[in-house]
């Protein structure tokens, strides 16, 4: 049987014809909150984890080369509080995960008619269990994922900012590589994972998520270093009031 998509453009094609315009935004409502929810649970998590790592004795021993020892500890320390980081969130924001999974995957023929129906269809029929379908793939493929972008990423932003690119765009530059770096190293898992939440062939490939997860990344970690940096800023200035 012939694959009903074929490629980027072709796959952008068919949606337009069938679907409409409005086909490409299937499932955008359960992915904006999960895109709001997952990202605070998951900084605000990688912060406290990276600062209890960082006073462990584990984490704090030096060794003949302290800079080397150190770069290696700071890599450490953020595969694992990034890993951790990874697995709260995914775990926290899954149901909207699976619900976006679910929508974006409908053809012409919807099986659920709204956001509220497909939560009543599915605690009816598979219960909250089917809310969960998935979720070991998930947290499988998350732990290597976030261990390796904030391992990457925390390893190349100090020596990009010496670069002083544009507009504070070395933390895009970094996000952009541990973004494709991490993806590309745990895409199987991730397939395993889409097809279990909605039990059938999903139809894509490493390409396509790369081009979502690259921008998407850089964006982020651009706008979190100048987030934090603003509110640093803003602390400091209430403790000197």
């Amino acid at each position: 049987m012939s694959p009903i998509y074929s490629g980027t453009l072709n796959t952008l094609k068919h949606i337009l014809r069938t679907e409409g315009l409005t086909g490409l935004w299937k499932g955008n409502i359960p992915a904006e909150l999960l895109y709001l929810a997952y990202g605070s649970v998951q900084f605000s998590t990688y912060r406290l984890t990276s600062r209890y790592l960082s006073t462990l004795p584990l984490f704090r021993r030096a060794g003949p080369h302290p800079r080397t020892q150190k770069e290696t500890r700071d890599a450490a320390i953020s595969f694992v509080a990034g890993a951790f980081a990874g697995t709260v969130a995914t775990t926290a924001t899954y149901p909207l995960d699976l619900l976006r999974t679910r929508f974006a995957a409908q053809g012409s023929e919807r099986v659920y008619a709204s956001l509220l129906a497909s939560v009543r269809e599915i605690t009816r029929h598979e219960g909250i269990p089917g809310f969960f379908r998935g979720l070991s793939a998930g947290v499988t493929g998350i732990v290597p994922y976030m261990g390796l972008f904030f391992a990457v990423y925390e390893t190349l932003k100090l020596p990009l900012a010496e670069l002083e690119l544009p507009f504070g765009s070395s933390d895009a530059v970094a996000g952009t590589v541990a973004s494709v770096t991490a993806k590309t190293v745990v895409y199987p898992l991730d397939t395993v994972r889409k097809r279990l939440q909605v039990q059938g062939p999903t139809r894509g490939g490493l390409g396509v998520s790369l081009i979502k997860a690259a921008p998407a990344s850089a964006v982020t970690m651009w706008t979190y270093e100048r987030a934090m940096g603003v509110m640093l800023a803003w602390n400091r200035g209430g403790e000197e009031l």
